[in-house]
């Protein structure tokens, strides 16, 4: 018989995976599977003993590495739905799925796989599109007018455990998702339209791990400011940004700073997106009463010494915190500012006192996202005269070369492959916290707390001199008064 991979569910529950001529097992390989990937292996196999961990990881790689005949929709990994009454199941395992089934199916396998962020279900007048959200693009991978819409949106909502009678209303939910072994942790909200409900699924992967501060985009003097912040005893650090430009990321890469063994850290998040060994989580569920400010306020009465509040949204949120800070606790938050020092600006339009920012505020860390340029195909040109004003005009080195996206096919054509994080941390000193007790404008704070080469345009800039990334880019994240 043809050498082959093995079924997916078969890999799993008997702790058995071919890998060429060498089959891979288990401590808790069965007799029967042994057996069966015996057969399957022409010759004599290399048998490899594998602890758990070193299995799981083999079949991960395996299962997400080769496709089969069927297409890049048919990848061969475990995608698995948490039902609440029977636990998970494995949608593979049913090989007379409906097409609706097999459809949604193959667009959360597309989905997780490409590494998307998010899924968009659009229903419009001609039919259905769907499009992924990668590298901060979003990008049409259906664009359907035979598909059954509303059975669609109604398998998604029976995934998410949402009531598919109830059109007229927004609705939130989740479905649990396996990938090789990886949790995916999929949130979803749909709106209802002209055309029916359209659905968003925010792709999470609990299990991707955090990466090293330098694996961010941060530079050694930012990696001493942040160690510096995250070994306080008190106050408040904020990281700000909008929405999936990487604030959560940063924020674990310090909790992971602070935790020490000596020091209880607890969090309060929306959703959990990492899990981190030795650190109380605890996930908001606003239906029941469990808000970031009630589920802060328990938080305190664990004795705790640092605290993650996923976000500051609102005035008692802010408050808590605030006191939080004064009564000598580390708080780490993300707050929605277009800087850093609009972070002040934006406790004051919580209704925090300036004195109170003064005291409790630590350090900010403002950051985006941009696109990093495909190395297999960016071209080199000199350097305009408009574009060698914005390096000029911030007293930055004028570079004579740029690069531009260009596009080829491993970057499908878009020029640009990745992304790379660029900061803008501001350490609050007594000069800035004066100017804050004193009520000092954005503007009068951004000139104090920042040199223009550091702001998250001059950081920018810096990447562009690099050849990381574009000019064009680089606006159109940051804009070009930053």
């Amino acid at each position: 018989m043809t050498n082959t991979r093995l079924p997916f569910p078969f890999t799993r529950d008997h702790q058995v995976a071919l890998d060429g001529v060498r089959l891979l097992y288990g401590p808790d390989a069965s007799p029967f599977g042994l057996r069966e990937a015996r057969r399957r292996i022409q010759g004599t196999p290399q048998l490899v003993a594998l602890s758990q961990d070193a299995f799981d990881s083999a079949v991960s790689v395996i299962y997400q590495a080769g496709g089969n005949d069927t297409g890049a929709d048919e990848l061969s990994f475990d995608l698995e739905e948490v039902d609440a009454a029977n636990g998970p199941r494995d949608l593979l395992e049913d090989v007379t799925e409906a097409p609706v089934i097999e459809l949604v199916n193959q667009l959360l396998r597309r989905a997780v796989s490409s590494g998307a962020s998010d899924l968009h279900i659009e229903p419009h007048e001609d039919g259905l599109r769907a499009r992924l959200r990668i590298d901060g693009f979003l990008q049409t991978v259906m664009d359907r007018s035979d598909v059954p819409v509303r059975r669609v949106i109604s398998r998604l909502k029976v995934m998410a455990n949402l009531d598919i009678a109830e059109t007229r209303l927004p609705q939130d939910g989740r479905i649990a998702l396996r990938l090789g072994g990886r949790a995916i942790d999929t949130r979803v909200s749909t709106l209802p339209g002209n055309y029916g409900e359209r659905v968003v699924l925010r792709v999470l992967d609990r299990s991707a791990g955090l990466m090293p501060l330098e694996a961010l985009g941060l530079k050694p003097d930012h990696i001493a400011t942040l160690e510096r912040l995250s070994a306080l005893p008190n106050g408040i650090i904020l990281a700000t940004g909008p929405t999936g430009s990487g604030k959560t990321t940063t924020l674990y890469s310090l909790l992971r700073l602070a935790n020490r063994d000596e020091r209880n850290i607890v969090t309060v998040e929306d959703p959990i997106e990492y899990d981190l060994q030795g650190v109380s989580q605890s996930q908001i569920n606003s239906d029941i009463g469990m808000t970031f400010a009630n589920g802060l306020r328990a938080t305190l009465r664990q004795d705790p010494d640092v605290i993650l509040v996923g976000e500051i949204r609102d005035a008692e949120t802010a408050s808590v915190a605030a006191q939080a800070a004064l009564t000598g606790h580390l708080v780490f938050s993300s707050l929605h500012a277009n800087g850093s020092v609009g972070a002040v600006i934006r406790l004051r339009d919580l209704g925090l006192d300036d004195f109170l920012i003064a005291s409790t505020l630590r350090g900010i860390i403002a950051q985006r996202l941009l696109r990093r340029l495909c190395m297999d195909c960016r071209e080199e040109r000199d350097i305009t005269a408009s574009e060698a004003t914005f390096f000029a005009t911030r007293n930055m080195p004028v570079p004579t070369k740029t690069f531009h996206a260009k596009g080829c096919d491993t970057c499908t054509d878009s020029g640009y492959a990745g992304r790379v994080g660029i900061f803008e941390i501001v350490e609050i000193d007594e000069s800035l916290r004066d100017a804050i007790d004193q009520g000092a404008s954005e503007r009068q704070l951004k000139t104090q707390a920042i040199a223009p080469e550091f702001t998250l345009l001059g950081q920018g800039l810096v990447a562009v001199a690099a050849g990381k990334t574009t000019l064009s880019e680089t606006l159109r994240v940051v804009g070009d008064g930053a």
